[in-house]
């Protein structure tokens, strides 16, 4: 809309001045011809009345008072030439005889002779206006040439030209009104039209594929908006139906992944303690002198197996069923240094930048997430020589940060995408639930784990959680 009336403005104003141009032309050639056709009159009326005879010769005589007559009642100078093209008489004041030629050009000759009317117009430009000068014949009463009218013209366009930035002055007005006009009603259009394809941008945005998703309502609407949020609607419906799906089949394979991890992890003590009843069945001698300390061995070592496949049940119980948060206001310096009271080697150092770093959380739960990060960090030393795990807490602005380093093995670029992903372990024994547990419990406070390794220089575990729930 505003484009078009951009367009229709430049066009009229280009229109209007080409118009202006043309009338300005038509209007001085018209007043031209009547110029001339009034002098031709007066020499006419002239030559009728003189007592000389009407001949070339005697043109000089004949008007040698009459042009000042005709000049100064058609107010207007010219001059009268021979048909050789001589000067013969001019009615301009003596002093301005220097800048009348006194002999016409041959082409002026020839073109006044070619012209079919006997009429010929010169046209030029000098001081920067238009001048015209027209050559007409005198004709005597028989219509027979007697001599060559000479009348210069000069264009006086500063009226017209006043008058084209006048009206270009108002139509520029009016334009500039219609354009401001154009905008807003373009603006208003816009809004209204775009109002309802901006809801359905927005609750596109909006759309997430983990919950439940609202549809689009709208009154009124056009055909087409009416059938893209037909559409619209209709994939909600679809990816809610695909997420139900969805979430049921990973339920399954979640629960069958647990099961073939739990059956895997019990078989494993299974087997020695099947090896260990059938062993002690086939040689057990109830007259053995060391019969009873054989019993004590095989109750041992059932008891040892019994213990394993309790530890089994317990870390899938803690991993599946964590407890439910209770929030209260620690000292996470303090607490993090009650958890490391549990480890007794020496290669283990705390670091604090502040003797307080307050935050709300479950003290059971910070104390596992710290527990696990650093029984992590020492089954990666054991090849090192020199091993070093350094805790550190520090406060970031709303965030406690908490870091675990050693100088361990560190982990291969291939294991990175894996490390906290459930029943995923590179060590011989455990079942890898232990980084899976402290991702759940720091993203369940809205918090961070990150880390950075490099293999065979050590591990960098870094966790954050916001200070206020």
């Amino acid at each position: 809309m505003i484009l078009l009336v951009l367009i229709a403005s430049v066009l009229i104003a280009g229109v209007t001045i080409y118009q202006y141009r043309e009338q300005s032309k038509d209007y001085h050639e018209n007043r031209l011809e009547r110029k001339e056709e009034q002098i031709l009159q007066s020499l006419a009326y002239a030559l009728r009345e003189t007592t000389y005879p009407t001949t070339p010769e005697n043109l000089e005589f004949i008007f040698m008072d009459e042009i000042y007559k005709i000049a100064d009642v058609q107010n207007v100078n010219f001059n009268i030439y021979d048909l050789e093209g001589a000067l013969v008489k001019s009615s301009r004041p003596s002093f301005e005889a220097d800048s009348i030629s006194n002999c016409l050009d041959a082409s002026i000759l020839n073109n006044l002779q070619s012209s079919a009317n006997k009429r010929y117009v010169e046209e030029k430009t000098a001081a920067g206006d238009n001048y015209k000068a027209s050559y007409t014949y005198i004709n005597d009463a028989k219509f027979k040439p007697i001599g060559i009218m000479n009348l210069p013209y000069f264009e006086d366009n500063s009226f017209s030209n006043m008058e084209l930035r006048e009206f270009m002055f108002r139509l520029g007005g009016v334009y500039l009104l219609m354009l401001l006009s154009a905008i807003i009603l373009a603006y208003f259009i816009s809004k209204y039209i775009t109002r309802s394809l901006q809801t359905i941008s927005d609750k596109m945005n909006q759309t997430n594929l983990t919950q439940g998703n609202e549809k689009i309502h709208i009154e009124n609407p056009t055909e087409e908006i009416g059938k893209l949020v037909d559409s619209y609607n209709g994939m909600i419906d679809e990816l809610e139906q695909s997420a139900v799906k969805l979430a049921r089949s990973e339920r399954e394979q979640a629960w069958r992944e647990m099961a073939k991890q739990v059956a895997h992890e019990i078989k494993n003590p299974l087997t020695p303690l099947r090896l260990t009843v059938q062993s002690f069945e086939r040689k057990f001698d109830p007259n053995d002198p060391k019969a009873e300390t054989k019993i004590k061995e095989f109750s041992k070592t059932l008891i040892q197996q019994i213990d394993t496949m309790s530890n089994i049940a317990s870390a899938f119980s803690n991993f599946a069923n964590m407890p439910a948060q209770q929030n209260e206001t620690l000292n996470v310096v303090k607490i993090v240094k009650l958890a490391l009271e549990i480890f007794n080697e020496e290669y283990i150092h705390f670091i604090a930048d502040e003797k307080e770093v307050i935050a709300k959380l479950d003290r059971t739960q910070l104390i596992r997430v710290i527990t696990n990060l650093v029984k992590n960090a020492i089954q990666a030393l054991p090849e090192v020589d020199s091993p070093r795990i350094l805790v550190t807490v520090a406060s970031e602005e709303e965030m406690v940060k908490i870091s675990v380093a050693d100088n361990g093995i560190g982990i291969s670029d291939q294991f990175k995408q894996k490390i906290f992903e459930p029943k995923f372990t590179t060590k011989s024994s455990g079942m890898g639930l232990g980084l899976g547990m402290v991702k759940n419990i720091v993203e369940n406070y809205n918090g961070s784990i990150d880390f950075t390794s490099q293999e065979g220089k050590g591990t960098v575990f870094t966790v954050k959680f916001p200070k206020e729930l």
